[in-house]
């Protein structure tokens, strides 16, 4: 019976407290009450807080869209987290790609050109793909398990205190209001003290002037506390960015692997097909006017060239000249493969030595090539003249 008389009066004392803040935070809203307001120091770590929140859930999220742009795939692996569960795998996108490729490659022949390019490009597109997972597991432990950590943990404690923070505010400025009450009542009665009842009347009120007095004191000492608690938990927020900076550079050093290892995947896959603007063409059957050269961007070009010793473009570039002035002849060897978009041009194997030529009205970029029988014409900057 005891604990049950308890529990009434504790449960009667939160309804009142409920009911006092309620009133008090309506009467602020109105603008019929006054409110404590925190120093600025408090307010500038609040917002700082804030907006800590704020864009570390965006980045967040975003960081998860760049590393996992299905949406379907996200929402399952965010349900096997939430049951602990690990997810079943699944082949990516660039692992789907490269298994078709293979299987393509293998169904027309690897003997085929076609089919083992197909082969080559899947290998390639498998080896991206695990590259990709790399990625992904690295910066899902070493990015975003920091950033949910702070969103989940920390932001969730101080949005506790700080709840607790107002909650306190609201009863300090309870009290002052019901101080400020007392105190004009006290005053009228007074004013009144010209019979007996009145002078009870002011005694009274000066009792609960002074117990309104004793509630300010205690109500103001529990916001000071709570007020430093909250600072010290805000005050973290600076150690939170120094940890997320690091966590940053790991995510940038995971990039950079990934994205050196794609470079040098593909690299070495160019190397292994040669270039194939024209083929592109040919196949997209766009008509053969189209300059050739314009497909096989500079950016292409160079990487290539980098792979393959250097020529120096001073001496290309006079033998180039001499031949075009000239009306003989010279031997070429050809530095990577080149596919024929038309009948006018002679297709080219990397590293195969043939005989070139200029012919009047001939585009600056372009000679003729002979080999054996066939003849056409070919690219200038897939030659290296030989002396």
């Amino acid at each position: 019976m005891n604990i049950m008389d308890f529990n009434v009066k504790k449960l009667a004392a939160d309804a009142g407290t409920f009911l006092s803040r309620a009133v008090q935070f309506t009467e602020e809203k109105l603008g019929q009450a006054e409110k404590t307001e925190l120093d600025a120091h408090l307010e500038n770590l609040l917002s700082k807080a804030e907006c800590t929140k704020l864009w570390t859930e965006k980045i967040m999220k975003q960081t998860e869209v760049l590393l996992q742009p299905n949406p379907n795939a996200r929402i399952e692996e965010f349900v096997y987290e939430k049951l602990d569960r690990k997810a079943p795998s699944r082949m990516n996108n660039p692992e789907l790609l490269g298994q078709y490729m293979i299987d393509a490659g293998n169904e027309f022949g690897p003997g085929t050109a076609y089919g083992n390019a197909l082969i080559k490009c899947g290998e390639t597109q498998k080896r991206i793909g695990t590259a990709d997972r790399e990625l992904i597991q690295t910066s899902a432990i070493n990015f975003l398990t920091p950033l949910r950590n702070f969103i989940e943990g920390d932001y969730k404690t101080i949005t506790k205190e700080r709840k607790l923070l107002q909650n306190k505010r609201l009863d300090l400025d309870a009290a002052k209001t019901r101080l400020k009450k007392a105190k004009v009542a006290e005053a009228r009665a007074a004013q009144l003290n010209t019979s007996q009842p009145e002078e009870n009347n002011i005694m009274i009120w000066a009792e609960e002037v002074t117990k309104s007095e004793q509630e300010v004191r205690i109500t103001q000492s529990e916001f000071d506390r709570q007020a430093e608690i909250t600072r010290l938990l805000l005050e973290g927020i600076s150690s939170t960015h120094a940890h997320h900076l690091r966590c940053l550079n790991d995510f940038v050093e995971a990039q950079m692997t990934y994205y050196a290892q794609c470079y040098q995947y593909m690299l070495d896959l160019q190397k292994q097909l040669g270039s194939f603007p024209s083929t592109f063409l040919s196949n997209n059957n766009q008509s053969s006017t189209t300059p050739v050269q314009s497909v096989a961007t500079p950016s292409v070009l160079a990487s290539a060239s980098a792979s393959l010793p250097s020529v120096s473009n001073s001496v290309v570039t006079s033998g180039i000249s001499e031949l075009k002035s000239s009306s003989g002849s010279r031997k070429a060897r050809v530095l990577y493969d080149y596919d024929a978009a038309n009948s006018s041009e002679l297709s080219l194997l990397a590293d195969e030595v043939i005989t070139v030529y200029s012919i009047a009205g001939m585009d600056s970029d372009w000679l003729m090539g002979e080999r054996g029988n066939q003849k056409g014409k070919v690219p200038i900057t897939y030659l290296e003249l030989l002396n």
